[in-house]
């Protein structure tokens, strides 16, 4: 019967605690494409067309025997405070309303954030027509740097009347890597 030494299982178990380290990594590498991939097939979560760019149609009647609440909320995943800078507003089928929420990095460093919008109720997604928006890009913040970022939208004609109230509640996090190209 052969002995191993205690070096022996030392090294045994330092190869098992790399592969199971790299095999991690992998996974959390691997799940944010598999994320966006999965949301995008499902319809949730999504920010934008396909070449990022929302377009207004200029030809659409303001709906002015209707109105429409927009409720704001934001939430924070990170150092930031994030907020809106107003809690609603009374809005139009097809008028072109901007809110803007504010945030501050309270950290003493560099950060890039992204911001996921989500909506309730969940028909009105599709109806919720961004013009412009912060979250269509990652944001980079200075050390303890405040920023007012405009959400520029209207609300489809064709959203179902029995809608009345829309909430916009919007989740800011700190992401890996900052991209280069993120708005200052």
């Amino acid at each position: 019967m052969k002995k191993t030494g205690a070096s022996g299982l030392n090294r045994t178990l330092l190869g098992k605690l790399l592969v199971t380290a790299v095999v991690m990594f992998g996974f959390a590498y691997a799940l944010n494409p598999f994320y966006r991939q999965i949301c995008e097939a499902l319809g949730l979560n999504v920010l934008t067309q396909k070449d990022g760019t929302v377009e207004y149609d200029k030809n659409t009647q303001v709906d002015a025997t209707r109105s429409i609440t927009i409720e704001f909320d934001a939430n924070s995943q990170g150092p930031y405070r994030f907020r809106p800078t107003v809690a609603s507003m009374t809005v139009h089928p097809g008028e072109l309303a901007t809110v803007t929420y504010e945030v501050v990095n309270t950290q003493n460093r560099d950060v890039a954030a992204q911001a996921i919008p989500s909506y309730a109720p969940q028909n009105a997604m599709q109806h919720f027509k961004k013009v412009e928006c912060f979250c269509f890009k990652q944001q980079a913040l200075k050390p303890n740097e405040a920023r007012q970022m405009p959400v520029m939208f209207y609300i489809d004609p064709k959203l179902p009347r029995d809608v009345k109230t829309i909430t916009l509640s919007y989740t800011f996090f700190e992401v890996g890597g900052m991209d280069k190209t993120a708005a200052n």
